[in-house]
């Protein structure tokens, strides 16, 4: 009969007294193989405290704010390690070209514009042009490029930074040097064991797996089939540590995507509903609200398919829109309209309220209290803990 390994000292593993034999927590320096991915400082901070890792989204920031909102968490984590995310996609529209935000704005047809405002109007919303709008939403384009991804890591590298992830595609060279250079790991996010592999040969430190599940951009392979499928893959190449993505928003299913070879999770929608999040409150209620089939995986917010919440506006792009362009000229149709939408509905604007929709996992039909970012951290812990009691019952 094998010795049972008791919950007490399995707990006492996971929360804090010892830190988890993980290659993830012995590159990265953390307690608890649990990396957050938010837009939001405060989440950052909170699950760098509680002995996770937060990862701060950095696209949509131009270098004067992002060097603000990093200066602020540098003077609120308490020395703790924190990453950040940036989307380096290998494949976008104008790469490679000196393009003009008028030029952007122009490439975008009317006919997309005329049916993103035909549902704005449906929902009682007043319309106006909005490009001098839509030219506040070019610095994400700007983002995209290995230029724009230089300003922000130039930024970032005067940061006591200890992860840099990028997602859509193997992470510019640049990235790659600074990394060895600075000892900071670098990893990329994959949704296919095809592009696993290809980010190992390139030289990345970590592989974040997505499966289809997840929230925002994403594959089409569940994570319960893409993880076994990149762990068996990579290890022939190279000892890559993998986090699991996508639909993960408990301790269990994080054990459970680490028997099957991840290193650790990495979770991003789980963090929206928690007090600390500044997710739109209207969203929020929303999602607390929602099952896991609430959701859809469109291309119809930044041009590559992405899982957001189903609401009106994904229906209508879904079942009536033209053909989604292609990244960054499709968020030039929808990001202004969803500003606006986010705005109104926040002040009680019922239209607004209706089609009020943000990025989400399938995940988010288990997420249905608002907790502290630190309580979710723990019950990640002791979920974690009791999974694995649970699985050693099994050798009574």
């Amino acid at each position: 009969m094998t010795e049972k390994f008791p919950f007490q000292k399995i707990l006492n593993l996971v929360c804090g007294e010892q830190i988890m034999q993980s290659k993830i927590c012995e590159i990265l320096g953390i307690e608890f193989p649990l990396l957050a991915f938010s837009h939001c400082r405060d989440v950052v901070v909170a699950v760098s405290k509680a002995g996770g890792m937060g990862v701060f989204g950095a696209v949509n920031l131009p270098p004067d704010r992002l060097e603000e909102e990093l200066n602020w968490i540098d003077d609120h984590i308490d020395g703790k390690p924190y990453g950040i995310d940036l989307i380096v996609p290998n494949k976008y529209e104008g790469k490679g070209k000196e393009v003009k935000s008028e030029d952007i704005i122009r490439a975008v047809p009317q006919e997309h514009k005329t049916f993103a405002n035909s549902i704005l109007e449906s929902h009682d919303i007043e319309v106006e042009e909005t490009d001098e709008v839509r030219k506040g939403t070019i610095q994400f384009g700007r983002n995209l490029s290995e230029e724009g991804a230089e300003t922000t890591l130039e930024v970032a590298m005067n940061h006591p930074i200890k992860l840099i992830a990028n997602a859509l595609g193997v992470p510019p060279k640049i990235m790659l040097d600074l990394g060895k250079k600075h000892n900071i790991a670098v990893a990329a996010l994959v949704g296919a064991k095809e592009h696993a592999i290809k980010q190992v040969e390139a030289g990345v430190d970590i592989l974040v797996v997505a499966g289809g599940e997840a929230g925002g951009h994403c594959g089409d392979v569940s994570t319960m089939v893409l993880v076994p499928e990149v762990y068996n893959a990579v290890k022939k190449i190279k000892d890559v540590p993998i986090l699991a993505a996508g639909g993960i928003t408990t301790g269990s299913q994080m054990a459970a995507a680490m028997t099957m070879g991840a290193d650790g999770a990495w979770c991003g929608s789980v963090w929206l509903t928690t007090s600390e999040a500044e997710t739109n409150p209207v969203v929020k209620e929303k999602m607390l609200a929602a099952s896991s089939r609430d959701t859809v995986r469109s291309r119809s917010r930044t041009g590559k398919f992405s899982r957001q919440l189903r609401s009106p506006w994904t229906d209508a792009w879904e079942n009536e829109g033209p053909e989604p362009l292609p990244m960054p000229l499709q968020s030039l149709v929808s990001e202004p309209a969803l500003n606006k939408i986010d705005k109104l509905s926040q002040g009680g604007h019922e239209g607004a309220k209706q089609l009020a929709t943000y990025w989400v996992g399938q995940g988010v039909g288990l997420m249905n209290h608002s907790l502290s970012a630190g309580t979710v951290v723990q019950n990640f812990k002791e979920d974690f803990a009791e999974a694995l009691e649970r699985l050693n019952n099994y050798f009574e």
